[in-house]
């Protein structure tokens, strides 16, 4: 588990490249829906979990 903490997506998508790499790689409506909580977003594991569950909805 990654523990690092970030300022939000951005911060995140900037100085974590797997971390950008898996949100690119996320369909553009899970992304959409990231992106309107970004402020939230201040771990790996935190954007793990909101596309986690994003995703699940979908099933």
């Amino acid at each position: 588990m990654n523990k690092q903490k970030y300022n939000g997506l951005d911060d995140l998508l900037t100085r974590n490249k797997q971390a950008g790499d898996f949100f690119e790689s996320l369909p553009s409506y899970v992304q959409d829906m990231i992106r309107q909580r970004k402020e939230n977003i201040t771990s790996v594991d935190v954007l793990n979990r909101y596309a986690e569950n994003l995703v699940q909805g979908d099933k």
